[in-house]
């Protein structure tokens, strides 16, 4: 019962607070015979954040236990490491009230209780070294005072939104005339709050012949300095151009609008 008392005590300081992760999460504690059976995050894809939108997404921790889980006492904290020190304070720390979780019991042993939190590309992740992968500590309780706290229950990847754009000239062209295609990949920059060139990255110019449905890769094209891009090809046949970029760990892939060039 002391730590039903610790672990209450927290959600209600983290609520107040959300300023630290506590003695609880510092290291996996468990008593009896209750266990965290899933933890799923976003739906199990990435969060990707750009530089205004707040990101909502879903934490779903499941719990069993053979006397019931206590509703209200299961509950997620998001953090990036690594640990501040001396404060002991994670650089990244979203949490969940534990009262307005969204719980169902499809058996009277387990019970799922999924929360939905936000994330502010201005407040969460204090700079861009915080984008890739955070940590999900997870808790919950028994009707019968067992209890677990998990300090790594789930990962995910938080990511810095990407664009890209394309643009063929001249069009129209002559057929087998030499077009040249330009874009630019920039991504979020979360100290800054603006979109900034992705420099030094390899991204795939695409084409589509006009009547069919695959695109093929023409060649691979690496970013400027200034994260831009620049090549020719031969105009062959009507079709759509694009770049494409296969993103990296802390960048999501994309692919940009396409660009229709008719050939004479």
């Amino acid at each position: 019962m002391r730590h039903r008392t610790t672990l209450a005590a927290f959600a209600g300081a983290l609520v107040l607070s959300a300023l630290a992760i506590p003695g609880a999460a510092q290291a996996d504690e468990v008593s009896g015979n209750i266990t965290l059976t899933k933890v799923v995050v976003n739906g199990g894809k990435n969060i990707v954040l750009g530089t205004t939108d707040v990101k909502s997404f879903t934490i779903a921790v499941t719990a069993t236990d053979d006397s019931g889980i206590e509703v209200g006492k299961t509950f997620p904290v998001m953090w990036h490491g690594p640990i501040h020190k001396p404060t002991g304070d994670p650089w990244g720390l979203v949490g969940a009230n534990p009262d307005e979780g969204k719980c169902v019991t499809p058996k009277p042993t387990t019970t799922t209780c999924t929360y939905t939190l936000k994330m502010n590309p201005r407040i969460h992740p204090q700079d861009n070294t915080t984008a890739g992968t955070w940590t999900v500590s997870a808790y919950a309780l028994g009707n019968d005072g067992d209890y677990i706290g998990k300090d790594s229950a789930a990962k995910v990847k938080v990511l810095r939104n990407s664009k890209l754009t394309v643009n063929a000239s001249p069009e129209p062209v002559k057929k087998n005339r030499t077009i040249t295609v330009t874009g630019a990949l920039t991504r979020a920059n979360w100290e800054t709050y603006k979109y900034a060139g992705y420099t030094k990255q390899p991204v795939k110019l695409q084409f589509k012949k006009k009547g069919t449905t695959t695109y093929k890769t023409l060649k691979t094209v690496t970013t400027d300095g200034k994260g831009n891009l620049r090549t020719t090809t031969k105009a062959t046949a009507d079709g759509y151009f694009r770049y494409s970029f296969a993103g990296t760990p802390t960048t999501p892939a994309v692919s940009s609008a396409v660009d229709y060039v008719d050939v004479k």
